[in-house]
């Protein structure tokens, strides 16, 4: 059967053909032309061909709705090449906590700093995202352990993972591909290992009398350093029995001080919720916290700097380190007396949820840490020897 005669075709006074049919939109006196010229009259009848035949298969889209579909399948296709380095600049700058809060300032420096040009995720900078491969990551982390830095390596990886994984959410991926199973907790195999009685007696009986309590709260408390540091006169409560003898401070922890390499030292809520709480502490290390708390202004931060800001760790550590060196253990570091707090709370026969709730744990497995060091039976006989 013939076709039937659609469009038109011209012969230029170059030779070449033009070809064009009529718009077969309803209502439209348009005529619609080929893209470009034809060195043929044949090429030029073919393109006229294949026009009505999409029209009559109901295929047929209008050329400027296939230039505004070409140019948003381009635009999809350059969002989802953008360079990692770019991607992950926009990531931590819009990233938010799970109560919607921006990054804290340590939190967003150290990621910066893992992204920048020194640190180890600079190898993806400029990688388009959706061009990094499963086989190319594990690569790159197998090189970062041969190093010898595990914890940093394990850092990294787990940053890379979930911009990569907000990648997926945002449509740039279909998978993420850091998929090495405990890829984001590797360690050194390193154990902390927490003060023992005698150790931590001395520790306090060498350091100087005004970090004394700053030692016991971490200590008997188990309090972070950042919060250590954020206490008021106002947030500690001394009670005392009916001999008016100190019985116990009950501390308020409802802010820690982030502070690092090129951030200034500021007050914000605890490490998590579950960082808000009351910590009561008994006993003589209850007395000794008394008495400072007691020599301070109301509303005064209980440890200053020679300006009457917040002290700083590198101050703390000065002294720190001489005590510990009197008491053999120049490996100890302040970190451990919040181990040792979280150990001896388990070992009196606390639960998990007990312990997690006295050190501030959101997780589980952060508060079970605790619970396997010693018995019972041994630290009640510790107990009982102790001043």
């Amino acid at each position: 059967m013939a076709r039937k005669v659609f469009g038109r075709i011209e012969k230029l006074p170059s030779g070449r053909h033009r070809a064009r049919h009529p718009d077969p939109t309803p209502g439209s006196a348009e005529r619609i032309p080929a893209p470009s010229t034809f060195s043929t009259k044949g090429a030029a009848q073919t393109w006229l061909n294949t026009q009505q035949d999409a029209i009559a298969g109901g295929t047929w889209v209008h050329p400027d709705d296939a230039a505004v579909t070409q140019q948003a399948t381009q635009a999809e296709k350059a969002r989802k090449a953008v360079a990692f380095g770019v991607y992950a600049e926009k990531w931590v700058a819009t990233r938010t906590n799970s109560k919607g809060e921006p990054l804290r300032p340590r939190t967003r420096k150290e990621y910066e700093r893992m992204l920048g040009t020194t640190g180890s995720l600079f190898h993806w900078s400029a990688t388009p995202i959706n061009e990094i491969r499963p086989d190319a990551v594990r690569e790159w982390r197998s090189e970062l352990l041969a190093t010898g830095k595990a914890t940093a390596t394990a850092r990294a990886y787990d940053l890379m993972k979930s911009i990569l994984k907000t990648a997926v959410e945002d449509g740039l991926i279909s998978a993420n591909p850091c998929k090495i199973k405990g890829g984001s907790l590797t360690t050194t195999g390193k154990s902390t290992t927490p003060p023992t009685e005698v150790e931590l007696d001395i520790v306090i009986e060498k350091i100087v009398p005004k970090y004394k309590p700053f030692v016991i709260i971490a200590a008997a408390g188990g309090l972070r350093f950042g919060e250590v540091i954020g206490l008021t006169s106002d947030d500690v409560a001394v009670e005392r029995d009916d001999d008016d003898e100190v019985d116990a401070v009950r501390i308020a922890v409802v802010r820690s001080i982030v502070e690092g390499n090129g951030i200034a030292k500021v007050a914000g809520p605890p490490k998590s919720a579950a960082g808000r709480r009351i910590i009561a502490i008994f006993g003589h290390d209850a007395r000794i916290v008394a008495a400072h708390v007691e020599s301070v202004k109301p509303g005064a931060l209980l440890w200053t700097d020679r300006s009457g800001g917040y002290v700083s760790q590198s101050t703390v550590n000065n002294h720190w380190r001489k005590a510990r060196a009197a008491a053999g253990r120049s490996d100890l570091a302040f970190h451990s007396l919040r181990h040792y707090a979280g150990t001896r709370y388990a070992q009196t026969g606390a639960t998990v949820a007990e312990t997690m709730a006295r050190l501030g744990h959101s997780s589980v497995k952060a508060a079970m840490r605790y619970q396997h060091a010693g018995t019972r039976d041994d630290e009640l006989a510790r107990r009982a020897s102790r001043r």
